[in-house]
């Protein structure tokens, strides 16, 4: 993991809070508002990527690979300007009908959610799907999601464990940010 910053969540919400001022700017440019991306990594546990501001492991540990969430990542087609990436490192082998031998765990569920909720809290963002969208959702909108027939299809959080509803991934991660912010003060 070398490269990668294990953070907590009030370390989060200080790198969120240095950061804010450069992310309305870079975000403002592209004539949006500052907007949060949720991925999978399509990867093993304990594997991260530096294309994501933030990575989180199946034990629900939090780790950044920047010290800047206004750096410029490569992780959502078309949407990175203004917006910080954030990966559960899972998924491995998944498929449209099963997630894998390594589905996302509820430790990482529930950071995921964390983070969400410090990160909209620090930077001024409502939790909506105006602001926090999974890859799935965004591939939806651009055209390349998974019904699109495009072999670049993401679908990633379009569901959270087999069996779960299709597109039910961002609001159950929404819902639960929501929460989280309405009664974790940071």
């Amino acid at each position: 993991m070398e490269g990668f910053k294990h953070v907590t969540l009030v370390e989060l919400k200080e790198l969120a809070l240095a950061a804010k001022a450069d992310l309305q700017a870079a975000a403002k440019s592209v004539g949006r508002d500052i907007k949060l991306y949720l991925h999978w990594s399509a990867g093993h546990y304990g594997s991260f990527f530096d294309d994501y501001h933030i990575n989180i492991d199946a034990d629900g540990n939090v780790y950044t690979s920047t010290d800047d969430l206004a750096e410029l990542k490569a992780h959502t087609w078309h949407r990175n300007t203004g917006a910080i990436g954030i990966s559960l490192a899972c998924c491995y082998q998944a498929t449209s009908n099963n997630l894998g031998p390594e589905p996302p765990t509820k430790l990482q569920i529930e950071a995921m959610a964390q983070v969400v909720s410090v990160l909209c809290s620090a930077l001024g963002i409502s939790i909506d799907t105006e602001h926090v969208m999974t890859h799935g959702e965004a591939a939806d909108i651009d055209g390349y999601g998974i019904n699109s027939g495009d072999p670049e299809t993401r679908w990633d959080l379009l569901f959270l464990k087999n069996g779960d509803k299709w597109y039910s991934g961002g609001e159950i991660l929404r819902g639960k940010a929501v929460f989280y912010q309405q009664t974790i003060k940071i």
